[in-house]
């Protein structure tokens, strides 16, 4: 899974030592060993800033999304793991990249996403929206041609999200 995702050794590495753990904890029994393995991935790209979203995992997994978020849950409480919101600034490059945008597109989303922060629009709201409506809005403000689908299919957050995203972190920004 960690190889489809094109996460890091670290990342890989990590994620076996928690699915080592959940197993001398004896976390397993009565759980699904592929539902707890896309958690403890889920989990490990979240600490080693590659995270990956919950679709993205269950994209490559054989579970259900909603089984993965539970095993997850499970695992973290279990473990005692630090459970920090992931950084909308960490899925920046990566939807940069797969939209080829250049360099100054991520460099104003990511001032915009600053700014967000600051005016604490980020709060309640899914890091992936925030990166999508900060990258459609850098999109716009450097005159990059893209589209709000474009940018709806690179980073799996829906067009009416990154829309509502682009006009709340604009309406800080200025």
């Amino acid at each position: 899974m960690a190889s489809a995702l094109g996460l890091p050794q670290m990342t890989r590495e990590l994620a076996a030592r928690l699915y080592r753990s959940a197993i001398t904890e004896g976390l397993l029994p009565g759980r699904c060993i592929e539902s707890v393995a896309s958690g403890c991935l889920y989990a490990a790209a979240r600490n080693t800033d590659a995270p990956r979203s919950l679709d993205e995992i269950a994209t490559v997994s054989r579970v259900e999304r909603l089984r993965i978020q539970r095993a997850y849950r499970y695992v973290a409480r279990e473990l005692g793991l630090g459970v920090q919101l992931a950084d909308p600034e960490t899925y920046v490059t990566r939807f940069r990249s797969k939209l080829e945008f250049d360099e100054e597109v991520e460099y104003v989303a990511r001032e915009l996403i600053e700014s967000a922060v600051e005016h604490n629009v980020h709060s309640g709201r899914s890091p992936l929206s925030i990166a999508a409506g900060a990258l459609y809005a850098a999109a716009r403000l450097t005159n990059t041609d893209t589209t709000q689908a474009a940018v709806s299919e690179a980073s799996t957050v829906s067009e009416v999200t990154i829309r509502d995203r682009y006009q709340e972190i604009l309406e800080v920004h200025r």
